[in-house]
C-alpha cells in the first residue's frame, strides 16, 4: 500500500493538471455573437520558436506567407488569442504573427530567472524565426507586451531599425507602476514606504477570477471600464482567466519592480503610443512619459488617447484597428521586397 500511494497521488495530480489545461484551452477558444472575438478564421501555421535558454514558445502565423508582417506581443495574464480582434481584421492582407509570452498560453515557463531582458530575448527569438533577412515588421505590444518591446529595443538597439518598420505601444509603461496606479485609489494615500511593499504584495498575489457577478463587475470596473459589457467583457475575462494563477503572480512581481528607464528612446522607428482615458493599471501619465522620450529622439508618430480602460484594443476594437491600419499604411507605403 505504501509503495502504490505515491504513484496514485502522482496519477491524480496529472489528471487534475490535464483537466486544468483543457479548461484553460477552452477559455481561449470560445466563440461569441460578435465574431471579431472568435478564433481566427484564417489558416494558422505553427512557427517553431525556441528561446535562447531553450524554452519553447508557442507562435502562430496567420495570413499570406509573403505578406508584410505584423508581430503582436500580449500583456500580463493574456495569450496570443487576446489579439483575435486584430488577427481577424488584418490576416487577410498581412502575415500576422502572435505568440505566447513564456508561461502564458501554451508557451513553456522555462527555468531562467524572470527578467525583462529574458522577455526581450524571447521577442528577439520570435523575430529571428518569422522574419527573412532584410525583412521588417510592425511591432504591436499591449501592457507587458509594450514593456517587452521597450526592453528589446534597449537590449538590442542595433536591431531596431533592421527588424522594425514601425511600433505601436498600447496601455503600457516604462516603470513606477505601483506609484502611479489608481486601481485601488485608497492605496495612493499610503506613504511610499508602505505603498511599494503593499502594491508588490498585491501584484504578486496568485489571484483567481471566478466567473461570478461580483468578480465580473470588479474586473470591468478596475481592469476595463464599466462601458465594457456583453461579448467585450466576456472575451476579456475568459482570456485573463486562462492564465495560471502561479504565472500571474510571478509576472506580477516582475511588474512591481519594473524599471525600463529610457529603453523606449532606443525605438528609433516611427512609434505610436495609445493610452486609455479610464486606464487605472497604466494611467495616461505613463504613455505621456514614453511619448516624451520618443519625441526627444524624433521617433514619436502619435500619442492617441482612446475612451477605454486597460484593454484598449478589445474595448475599442474599431478605433484601435483604425489606428493600427494607419500605422501599417505608413510603415508599408513602399512595399518591402518579399522575394
Amino acid at each position: 500500500m505504501q509503495a502504490t500511494l505515491p504513484t496514485s497521488i502522482t496519477g491524480l495530480v496529472d489528471v487534475v493538471r490535464g483537466l486544468m489545461r483543457n479548461h484553460r484551452a477552452g477559455l481561449r477558444t470560445r466563440t461569441y455573437a460578435d465574431r471579431s472575438f472568435d478564433p481566427p478564421s484564417a489558416a494558422c501555421a505553427v512557427v517553431p520558436v525556441t528561446a535562447p535558454d531553450g524554452t519553447a514558445l508557442r507562435a502562430h502565423s496567420y495570413g499570406p506567407a509573403n505578406g508584410d508582417v505584423i508581430v503582436f506581443v500580449h500583456g500580463w495574464s493574456c495569450c496570443l488569442e487576446y489579439w483575435n480582434p486584430q488577427i481577424n481584421a488584418f490576416a487577410g492582407e498581412y502575415r500576422v504573427i502572435a505568440y505566447d509570452q513564456r508561461g502564458h498560453g501554451e508557451s513553456e515557463s522555462g527555468d531562467s530567472p524572470l527578467t525583462t531582458d529574458l522577455l526581450a530575448d524571447d521577442l528577439a527569438a520570435v523575430l529571428d524565426a518569422v522574419l527573412r533577412p532584410g525583412q521588417r515588421a510592425v511591432l504591436v505590444g499591449h501592457s507587458l507586451g509594450g514593456m517587452t518591446i521597450q526592453a528589446w529595443a534597449g537590449r538590442y538597439p542595433e536591431r531596431v531599425a533592421a527588424r522594425a518598420a514601425a511600433v505601436l505601444l498600447t496601455n503600457t509603461a516604462a516603470g513606477d507602476l505601483i506609484a502611479e496606479t489608481s486601481v485601488i485609489p485608497p492605496l495612493r494615500a499610503l506613504p511610499l514606504p508602505l505603498l511599494l511593499p503593499t502594491g508588490k504584495y498585491l501584484l504578486g498575489s496568485q489571484l483567481l477570477f471566478p466567473p461570478i457577478p461580483p468578480v465580473r463587475w470588479i474586473f470591468r470596473r478596475q481592469v476595463m471600464s464599466l462601458a465594457s459589457t456583453g461579448d467585450v467583457a466576456d472575451f476579456a475575462l475568459s482570456i485573463v482567466r486562462s492564465c495560471p494563477a502561479r504565472v500571474r503572480g510571478l509576472f506580477g512581481l516582475l511588474l512591481a519592480d519594473l524599471a525600463l528607464g529610457r529603453a523606449a528612446a532606443s525605438l528609433t522607428v516611427p512609434t505610436t503610443v495609445i493610452a486609455g482615458s479610464a486606464d487605472d493599471l497604466t494611467p495616461r501619465a505613463h504613455a505621456e512619459r514614453i511619448a516624451e522620450m520618443l519625441a526627444e529622439t524624433g521617433s514619436l508618430d502619435r500619442l492617441e488617447v482612446l475612451p477605454t480602460g486597460h484593454l484598449g484594443n478589445v474595448e475599442a476594437v474599431e478605433a484601435f484597428n483604425a489606428e493600427l491600419a494607419r500605422v501599417l499604411s505608413g510603415a508599408f507605403a513602399v512595399r518591402e521586397a518579399t522575394a
